[in-house]
């Protein structure tokens, strides 16, 4: 909670960080007829669902933009404010790129909770862009009766560098930078007040090293795991490039307690969704608790890089597309 008020922030939201999300499924239907913009300049936009808009500016130099923004995932403010602005941040290292200028974007039930808190908020977000050598420029507030926070982050990124979600080829290492697992922890302290101190230490982690890595191993294809769990966004990365999966379960890491907290029940819904929509294309010979971790619905979680990533592990490869997407054994 925070500790000057005692005022425990999520229970001031129906639910928490990206698993906050709309539906995928849901979501594609509504943008559905949006895509296909004709400029030769927008080198990534709707089309595939990337993490974030990219438009040429000349040869070498190309904007990164994108907005994150959810309800708490904590109940401390300045570590909401923290994970919100490394989750936002996230998505543009998620195409290759730097950050270089953020606005914050505040709901805010300003006659239920004190403004001081949400001044921890912002001042949790800054500290992070800082961190990130991002200039945060201001932003835009509204009375909203669900505290909410997030950013507008601007990046660039070199047009020949990008990483992106239609890129990936078969015969190639995929890699996660970070562990699975805040999801189902999250959601065991929004229902019982206990704190995860690995959880929010792997929240608010920037994915900045990570995504240098993988420019530098001339990785092509990456996307961020966050609302959908990896599932959900590794179907999205090997539909768009129409190639398959293959996960090895056992290879994949977990935060400490992430097991203990699906034993008990701190499943999502946004999780159950995330399962339903992929499972179709899904091939598993493991139990549906793996799967559920699998398809955990992540806030500010680690890049799915196509290659290999110093110091992350391999957790599977892609395949030439087969029957299923994804197969998990």
């Amino acid at each position: 909670m925070s500790a000057s008020t005692g005022i425990r922030l999520t229970q001031y939201a129906h639910g928490g960080g990206c698993a906050c999300k709309i539906p995928p499924g849901e979501l594609e239907d509504i943008v559905r007829g949006l895509t296909g913009d004709a400029s030769p300049d927008l080198l990534v936009g709707l089309d595939d669902g990337d993490d974030a808009a990219v438009v040429r500016l000349d040869n070498n130099t190309a904007v990164v933009t994108t907005a994150d923004f959810f309800t708490p995932v904590v109940d401390d403010a300045y570590d909401f404010g923290r994970i919100a602005a490394a989750n936002a941040l996230s998505d543009v290292y998620a195409m290759g790129g730097r950050p270089i200028v953020a606005v914050n974007l505040v709901g805010w039930p300003r006659d239920v909770l004190p403004v001081e808190l949400l001044g921890e908020v912002l001042r949790g977000g800054a500290d992070v862009a800082a961190m990130a050598s991002c200039i945060v420029g201001g932003g835009h507030s509204i009375d909203d009766p669900e505290p909410k926070y997030g950013m507008a982050v601007t990046g660039v990124v070199h047009p020949d560098r990008l990483l992106r979600n239609d890129a990936a080829r078969p015969g190639l290492p995929i890699s996660l930078t970070k562990p699975l697992g805040v999801g189902v922890l999250n959601n065991r302290h929004k229902s019982t007040g206990e704190t995860f101190p690995q959880a929010i230490e792997s929240m608010v982690a920037l994915n900045a090293d990570a995504a240098q890595a993988a420019v530098a191993a001339n990785a092509r294809a990456a996307t961020d795991v966050t609302g959908f769990g990896l599932l959900g966004h590794l179907y999205k990365m090997m539909r768009a490039s129409g190639v398959s999966a293959m996960i090895d379960a056992a290879a994949v890491p977990y935060l400490d307690g992430a097991r203990d907290a699906l034993r008990d029940g701190f499943v999502s819904g946004g999780t159950r969704r995330n399962l339903d929509w992929v499972r179709p294309q899904l091939s598993a010979s493991v139990s549906e608790d793996e799967l559920l971790l699998l398809a955990d619905a992540q806030t500010s979680g680690g890049l799915l890089v196509i290659g290999e990533v110093p110091g992350a592990p391999v957790i599977g490869e892609t395949a030439a597309r087969g029957a299923a997407a994804i197969s998990v054994r």
